[in-house]
């Protein structure tokens, strides 16, 4: 049984997380949070932020499959959902060629990771990929619970649920600035944009096949680039940036905030009231 996301989620990098945080998270009503940043395969961040809250789900986005072993990710798997069954999903991925030395054969080595996942008893269900082409979302549709996209549009997500039908969850990340002040906001969206997303090539070919053409995507993203892919304004802005996901044929959209070295607290709250996430 897939664990329940809720419909909006938080994604946090690993080193921003910690037990207070989730204990808050949960209390404003959010579904799941997602560690970013591609935490460690012993996934004690894991046992971390469930230990500290009642019923709130945790999803890794992602751990990367250069970085740890499928059998070390599932001994990990098996640990915290003994500890806490039907919490946790376990978020993979490939990466990026540019940031894994060994990178090679991207398709095949993501079907040989979750070969030994099923070989180490992490059921489907339990599972999430990265994804963002068609045959990474079809393969997510077939072997795991969830499609995990990042730095997507509602544009991909509306052509992402074409291609994986009613056959698997769609959870895509969605980053948002709380501030009216639009170059304020860009300003603070686009470093975590451009450094290093505008860099990878994955993202880059994933937004040309969008239809963003080369000098929107230059030289640290178009304002309208910067501005579609990290949604800014007030907290009802931000909720109708979440909601395009979700009429787009989401299931789950996690929120992250931005900027990052900032209190993403007074994001969460005002975005948690705009939805109603409590009520």
């Amino acid at each position: 049984m897939t664990p329940k996301l809720g419909t909006i989620g938080i994604w946090r990098w690993t080193g921003g997380l910690d037990a207070e945080l989730a204990a808050e998270v949960e209390r404003l009503g959010y579904g799941t949070i997602w560690i970013g940043g591609s935490p460690s395969g012993d996934l004690e961040i894991v046992d971390t932020l469930l230990d500290a809250t009642d019923h709130i789900t945790v999803a890794t986005g992602i751990v990367n499959m250069w970085s740890d072993d499928a059998a070390t990710v599932a001994r990990s798997y098996h640990r915290i959902t003994a500890r806490h069954p039907g919490r946790f999903l376990l978020g993979v991925g490939v990466g990026h060629p540019e940031a894994t030395q060994q990178y090679r054969k991207p398709y095949e080595t993501i079907v040989s990771y979750l070969d030994e996942l099923d070989e180490a008893g992490v059921p489907v269900g339990d599972r999430a990929l990265a994804a963002l082409g068609p045959k990474v979302l079809e393969l997510s549709a077939e072997r795991t619970a969830a499609a995990h996209p990042y730095l997507t549009t509602p544009g991909h997500t509306r052509w992402a649920r074409e291609i994986l039908g009613d056959r698997v969850l769609l959870a895509p990340e969605q980053k948002v600035v709380l501030d009216t002040d639009p170059e304020r906001a860009r300003a603070a969206a686009r470093p975590a944009v451009n450094n290093p997303y505008l860099k990878l090539r994955n993202y880059v070919n994933n937004l040309r096949r969008l239809g963003w053409a080369d000098e929107e995507i230059a030289d640290g993203g178009s304002d309208r680039l910067i501005d579609e892919l990290a949604v800014h304004g007030d907290a009802e802005a931000l909720a109708q940036g979440v909601r395009a996901h979700l009429d787009a044929g989401a299931d789950h959209v996690c929120i992250q905030a931005l900027p990052m070295d900032a209190d993403p607290l007074p994001t969460y709250r005002a975005v948690a009231g705009a939805l109603n996430l409590t009520g």
